[in-house]
């Protein structure tokens, strides 16, 4: 099979591994075994030759960047009648980019499928199906490469600038594994990958891409009045809805104003490998999922701009040994400041998840008072942040967030630490702990006052440093070691001069063998018949 033919379930594996933490009770997605055409069917030949003795599953995955679209709105389809409500609903679309993932699992059913390395540059899932994406580079193993694949891709224009623009990308993917030791080479399963800048939901397509919503808000909580200020408010706003009125620099637009925007470089790196068991032979399972950030701009180049410090880089490392005591989930939990100019507004981290940043619509007491540049545009955040230092208006900002309505809120949270252990009986017995996490997520929610029909719970997600890893050993931990192949050579003793036969033991057999003989001999020189031997006598002539 060629290893083209992976790419497909390759990139379904990446995007299922960052996607949703419900994965975590799933196993590593291989190729199932098929069912016998005859049911009576004596079962597949075992494996000939020499065969690995080490048994290991492990997978870790990292996504620089997770868009959902009205999230949780799609039923999850399936092939077993009755399950589809039972399963947590997808999003309606999500959108990836710098996903990497390694997968091991040495009971997969096809060969090719123990080691899996890929490095993705994008993936789009709708309603949860994901076609392949260009430019992702997949290595299957065995059999073993010596050296990782690579790509490089500048991103082309494409419908999805609406939701996210790309800069250089750069990936690597390197999956081994050995016909004799199986899992136990350096490295196992890695891949990385790296972009240049990110900018993300450049435009909502959830809301609508008109600013006249006259007639339109028949479910706002607002009162009549409220609903006329606030309408005609939003006819003033110099774009559509969907561009939050012209914060957002829409898909044809390629300037500032993105929703988030990482200027830096930034990158992804899952690892599946194998480590020392301390006080034995044998090696322990180990997924480890790390994200390289420095900073993120939310609302760049507007009048809101704000920005995110990541101070503390997340890192997510599953070590399984096989047994539940001694199995561990470590996580370096990310702390990340928020700022507007020099002014730290929140400082998240697992004490403090959540921050709300709301999103409004000046009223027209307020707009005329406002600075130029802030007149017609939704204000984000609490106004004595986002007024200029000389601003007069400073003094009584907190009065003046009265004076508009809030539409919206932006709703920063760290998305905290979930895991799950379980012993295993199948396919080996041992244990398995899985665990994901994310660096943070960014959601629009619309408020009360937005009284759009149908409008859904959560307009959009952005989700940043998605993270998974999962890793399963066998009890007493994974064998390194050949089954079934010839046995070793051993050393060839010294020489040593020959003795004499000295046992008993052994010169009782030598006595019966020869006695046996000479009695053979003598029957048969006994059963011969007997020849006369004439004697000649001597002539008179030859007597003296």
């Amino acid at each position: 099979m060629r290893r083209s033919a992976l790419a497909m379930p390759a990139v379904v594996a990446v995007l299922a591994l960052v996607s949703a933490p419900a994965a975590l009770a799933q196993p590593p997605a291989t190729t199932p075994i098929p069912a016998p055409k005859d049911p009576n069917a004596p079962p597949a030949s075992a494996p000939n030759g020499p065969q690995p003795l080490g048994h290991a599953i492990g997978d870790a995955g990292t996504a620089l960047s997770m868009i959902r679209l009205l999230p949780a709105s799609a039923p999850t389809n399936t092939i077993l009648p009755g399950y589809s409500d039972k399963l947590p609903k997808q999003s309606a679309l999500e959108v990836g980019f710098g996903l990497s993932s390694a997968q091991v699992n040495s009971e997969s059913y096809l060969a090719t499928e123990h080691s899996i390395a890929q490095a993705s540059p994008g993936g789009v899932a709708v309603q949860g199906k994901s076609p392949q994406s260009p430019g992702a580079v997949a290595q299957t193993s065995p059999p073993d490469n010596e050296k990782p694949m690579t790509f490089g891709l500048n991103p082309p224009q494409t419908p999805l600038d609406a939701l996210v623009r790309v800069g250089l990308m750069n990936g690597s993917a390197h999956a081994r594994w050995s016909e004799t030791l199986g899992p136990c080479v350096t490295p196992l399963s890695d891949a990385s990958t790296s972009v240049a800048s990110l900018s993300l939901l450049n435009a909502i397509p959830t809301l609508p891409g008109t600013n006249d919503l006259t007639g339109k808000l028949t479910e706002s909580k607002l009162s009549p009045d409220q609903l006329t200020a606030l309408t005609d408010q939003l006819k003033a706003l110099p774009g559509p809805l969907a561009e939050l009125g012209g914060l957002l620099p829409g898909p044809a637009n390629k300037g500032d104003g993105s929703l988030i925007s990482l200027p830096n470089t930034l990158s992804t790196r899952s690892v599946v490998e194998l480590v020392d068991l301390p006080g034995s032979a044998n090696k322990a399972v180990r997924s480890t999922s790390t994200l390289q950030v420095a900073s993120l701009n939310l609302l760049g180049g507007t009048p809101f701009a704000m920005s995110i410090n990541v101070v503390s880089q997340p890192t997510l490392q599953v070590t399984s040994t096989g047994d539940a005591k001694t199995s561990t989930v470590k996580y370096v939990a990310p702390v990340l400041q928020v700022k507007q100019g020099d002014k730290v507004l929140y400082t998240l981290d697992a004490a403090h998840p959540t921050f709300d940043v709301p999103i409004g619509i000046p009223l027209p007491s307020l707009s005329n008072q406002l600075p130029d540049a802030m007149k017609k545009l939704p204000l984000i955040g609490d106004l004595a942040n986002a007024l200029p230092k000389d601003s007069p208006l400073l003094p009584k900002a907190g009065e003046l967030n009265q004076f508009k309505l809030d539409i919206g809120v932006f709703r920063l949270s760290i998305a905290g630490l979930q895991q799950k252990a379980e012993d295993m009986t199948q396919p080996f017995k041992g244990h398995q702990l899985a665990a994901s996490a994310r660096m943070l997520d960014l959601q629009v929610l619309p408020t009360q006052a937005l009284g759009l029909p149908g409008l859904p719970s959560a307009l959009a997600q952005v989700s940043l440093g998605e993270q998974v890893a999962r890793a399963a050993a066998p009890t007493g931990g994974v064998v390194c070691g050949t089954a079934g192949g010839p046995p070793p050579a051993k050393a060839p003793a010294p020489k040593e001069p020959p003795l004499a036969y000295t046992s008993a033991y052994q010169a009782i057999p030598m006595f019966w063998t020869g006695t046996t003989l000479l009695l053979l001999g003598v029957i048969m020189v006994a059963a011969l018949p007997q020849r006369r031997i004439r004697r000649v006598q001597p002539s008179s002539e030859s007597q003296p």
